[in-house]
């Protein structure tokens, strides 16, 4: 008596085999005509047909082409590399028929018109892949060999106007024709590669004017710095603690930014700057730090003769920030500082002072484009905590 285990086996043995029977095997020889293509297999080849066709016979086509590779001349060798890459091409193997058409160049004959063909078969290869300096230098080679030749006029247009060389194109096409009045591929490209010409030309010019007029605006806006004596800062090196003293500027370790845009990019995540309004004002993105909370605020244009009063009646009036869950940060509490890092000093600002005040200030430099600004509660235990050991002057 068969064990469970080998019962088991049998019953999958029998499975298999009845599964098996209803499937037929793919890619496999037709079973009415299966002698027939058995026989076209070299290796059970019982004769072999006096004219091969490489379609009907493609494995014996190859070995016999092996065979008798060394009795081909050169010539015959880049002709049927030449067949080769063609059929390459028409499958769209373009990287296969480049191969072909470069292992074809290698021999050595003397046929320019071949050349010729082979070149200009690459470069629509190279075209086709989007290798546009590949297929131009093909192209190029080509015309060298025949300085007619149609396919590799039309592929050089072709490649220029892709690569936007359009007066290249331009050239190319009436070079071509000159051998080829009447061809309508070259003259559709004339007529494409001027009118691609004439657009980049215009964009060019508007391209040059839109940058003549922001460097005037450059200009203008770092002149109106300059004139009001703003001092921009590339960083703040702190002083030793025993240096003291507000008017104390010798030996000042304050590194001043040359005026330049690039010093007056904002860090903020809006990317807002610092710009002239109509009526010539300068407005500036400013920061508000709150270090009892860490939190911000972030104005992207404060006009400097704003003061810093209308902005406050608006960030704290009928409505707190929702991080006051103490609501204390209302008007009449508030105190206003800017900070001399090389001096290591905080500078009490009146809110009724304006924004140019402050930034005129001479021991005020302006980091990064942004001028910031400290806020804290006027008594409030972080106050007292936070300007412990810290200098406080009036500005």
């Amino acid at each position: 008596m068969a064990s469970p285990a080998t019962q088991h086996d049998s019953d999958d043995d029998d499975v298999f085999a009845e599964a098996f029977s209803r499937y037929k095997y793919k890619n496999s020889f037709n079973e009415n005509t299966w002698e027939e293509e058995f026989d076209k297999i070299p290796m059970f080849m019982k004769s072999v047909p006096e004219e091969i066709d490489p379609k009907e016979y493609p494995e014996l086509a190859h070995i016999q082409a092996i065979l008798h590779d060394e009795d081909r001349t050169p010539e015959e060798k880049a002709q049927s590399l030449k067949n080769e890459g063609n059929e390459y091409f028409k499958e769209k193997k373009y990287q296969k028929a480049i191969v072909a058409y470069t292992a074809a160049l290698k021999n050595k004959y003397d046929d320019q018109d071949l050349d010729t063909v082979l070149l200009t078969n690459r470069a629509a290869a190279h075209f086709h892949l989007g290798n546009m300096r590949s297929a131009l230098i093909d192209s190029t080679n080509a015309k060298k060999l025949k300085p007619q030749h149609l396919k590799a006029l039309i592929r050089g247009a072709q490649c220029c106007i892709e690569l936007r060389n359009f007066a290249a194109a331009i050239q190319w096409c009436e070079e071509g024709l000159q051998a080829h009045p009447s061809d309508k591929k070259l003259q559709d490209l004339r007529t494409s590669a001027d009118k691609h010409k004439r657009a980049s030309e215009r964009d060019a010019r508007k391209a040059k004017l839109k940058e003549k007029k922001l460097n005037n605006q450059k200009d203008a806006l770092l002149s109106a710095i300059k004139a009001r004596g703003i001092k921009l800062v590339k960083s703040v090196k702190p002083r030793d603690s025993g240096s003291d003293g507000e008017d104390d500027n010798e030996g000042s370790s304050t590194a001043l930014a040359e005026l330049s845009l690039e010093g007056l990019s904002s860090q903020q995540a809006t990317g807002a700057q610092v710009f002239l309004n109509e009526q010539d004002l300068l407005n500036w993105p400013v920061l508000f730090l709150y270090p009892e909370h860490q939190q911000s605020d972030f104005i992207a244009a404060f006009c400097e003769n704003d003061r810093f009063l209308d902005h406050f009646a608006v960030m704290f009036g009928e409505e707190l920030p929702s991080w006051d869950a103490d609501r204390k940060y209302h008007l009449q509490n508030l105190q206003l500082f800017f900070e001399d890092e090389e001096k290591q000093t905080l500078y009490k600002v009146d809110p009724e002072t304006s924004l140019l005040k402050v930034l005129q200030h001479k021991r005020y430099f302006v980091k990064a484009g942004t001028p910031s600004f400290i806020i804290l509660v006027n008594g409030s235990s972080f106050w007292k905590q936070y300007l412990t050991g810290k200098k406080t002057r009036a500005m």
